[in-house]
């Protein structure tokens, strides 16, 4: 089964792919490698959730954030490569969390992006992966999420820079 083949089996439909925050691109392209940008949770009801984990969100509410901002990953996938069926493996998966000192159940909250990468490309969306406390992130949102995906060759030839 394809991952998009998943996706429709697992009822995810993918949002539109978010744009950059910032003075970046949401993915750059070499050969076959696909670096993501760092990529925040959804928004709820035009919300975009502000918080620290430790405070605000649970590390069970984490898990849900980092499961809503892979999503927005996917969908930029999706956006660059024309379908998830390009990607040939989950190499790195990386989380910045916005915490509160004490909190200490960062790998729970990433498991909500690694749990959903697993999902959706099965042994190939087995990957990498670090996770790191913050003492604050962009916009004061809870957490965000970046990776790094082989994908199948480009037809004609090399890697070119994507937007």
């Amino acid at each position: 089964m394809t991952p998009e083949q998943r996706l429709a089996e697992l009822g995810i439909a993918l949002p539109a792919s978010s744009g950059p925050a910032g003075n970046y691109a949401a993915a750059a392209r070499t050969g076959n490698l696909l670096f993501l940008s760092g990529k925040s949770p959804l928004a709820v009801h035009g919300v975009k959730p502000r918080g620290r984990l430790g405070q605000e969100f649970s590390a069970d509410d984490g898990y849900q954030l980092a499961r809503s901002a892979c999503l927005d990953l996917l969908a930029t996938v999706r956006a660059t490569l024309g379908s998830l069926d390009s990607v040939v493996r989950i190499v790195e998966l990386h989380g910045s969390l916005n915490t509160t000192p004490d909190f200490e159940d960062h790998a729970r909250v990433l498991d909500g992006a690694s749990d959903l990468l697993v999902e959706v490309f099965g042994p190939a969306g087995l990957h990498a992966r670090s996770v790191i406390g913050a003492v604050s992130l962009r916009s004061g949102v809870p957490l965000t999420v970046k990776a790094t995906i082989e994908c199948r060759p480009e037809r004609g030839g090399q890697g070119s820079p994507s937007q």
